[in-house]
């Protein structure tokens, strides 16, 4: 990680890119594509206007998540990005879900691609103009301009020609993995997974819409924002650790708080911005609070650390 800590000013000052192979391409036709999605997905996809995206989750009936996905509005279709382990079976679901409705659900994961663009300097990499066969999503969730871009595999050389040309280096994984855990920012099938009440994530300002119509779990959240306050049994934390902590804990290492069993690490990273040991981990409602001191267990002892913030 020293030398993901020895580019992250490059990355500050220009930018990076990073092939998004985690991620696999769920691509929806037809008149009615927007409003089956919209009554299917916890965001608001009927109002989605071309050229835009929304992040969203896909919920079991009893509020637990199916998959998390960003719907981007390509024009004539929708073009969905998901976990790529769950492509071909979400394709499938999807499909068994269409009764009359005029949609067609395809699984093009690999006949496109999608790559993640980061840094101060991220808009100056992309090509300009930018070619109309590509989509592209823009979000600061990294702490930096962030830009996915995605289109037909037969474009992706040619893009990412132009990155080298314009200076943006390429980033490994594991890179813009401890980004995303210096973020605060939960990972499907890592931090979240079929279990997972997408409040518990942090996921309502981001990925819930409380003002649309009826969606799969729908009952489930109302009930808990409304009946219970918004209170979950556990809550998603981002953990920062005493600068002298280097050892990174393994997910499912114990969290402690006042010497009591209190949660679990989910994932942790040492920051490439400030060197220091980061980690995400849930931690029980009740003493989930930003400024809490924490341990937690790895190799029969204790790092020191402290809750920084919720993630979102």
């Amino acid at each position: 990680m020293s030398h993901a800590i020895d580019q992250y000013p490059t990355i500050a000052a220009g930018s990076g890119w990073v092939d998004r192979s985690d991620r696999g391409r769920l691509r929806f036709d037809g008149r009615d594509a927007a409003s089956f999605l919209h009554a299917l997905v916890t965001a608001d996809v009927q109002s989605l206007a071309a050229g835009k995206s929304v992040y969203a989750a896909y919920l079991t009936p009893l509020g637990r998540m199916i998959s998390d996905l960003t719907i981007h509005h390509a024009g004539e279709y929708l073009l969905v990005d998901v976990p790529v382990t769950l492509a071909a079976t979400l394709a499938a679901r999807f499909d068994q879900l269409i009764f009359s409705e005029d949609v067609r659900v395809t699984d093009v994961t690999a006949s496109t691609f999608h790559v993640t663009v980061v840094g101060r300097a991220a808009n100056a990499a992309l090509p300009d103009p930018f070619p109309a066969e590509l989509l592209q999503s823009r979000e600061d969730g990294l702490g930096l301009p962030t830009i996915d871009v995605l289109g037909p595999l037969a474009a992706r050389d040619g893009l990412i020609a132009g990155f080298a040309h314009a200076g943006s280096i390429p980033l490994t994984p594991e890179f813009f993995e401890a980004l995303r855990i210096d973020a605060g920012r939960p990972a499907f099938g890592v931090d979240m997974t079929e279990e997972t009440i997408p409040l518990e994530a942090g996921l309502l300002d981001r990925a819930i819409s409380t003002t649309k119509g009826c969606y799969v779990g729908q009952e489930i959240i109302i009930r808990i924002l409304h009946r219970g306050g918004g209170r979950v049994a556990k809550r998603l934390v981002r953990i920062e650790f005493e600068p002298s902590e280097s050892a990174v804990p393994s997910p499912g290492s114990s969290i402690l708080i006042d010497g009591k069993d209190a949660g679990r690490v989910t994932s942790a990273a040492l920051s490439p911005a400030t060197g220091r040991l980061v980690a995400l981990g849930y931690v029980h409602r009740d003493v989930a609070e930003a400024g809490r001191e924490v341990r937690v267990l790895i190799d029969g002892r204790q790092l020191s650390g402290t809750i920084a913030s919720f993630a979102a």
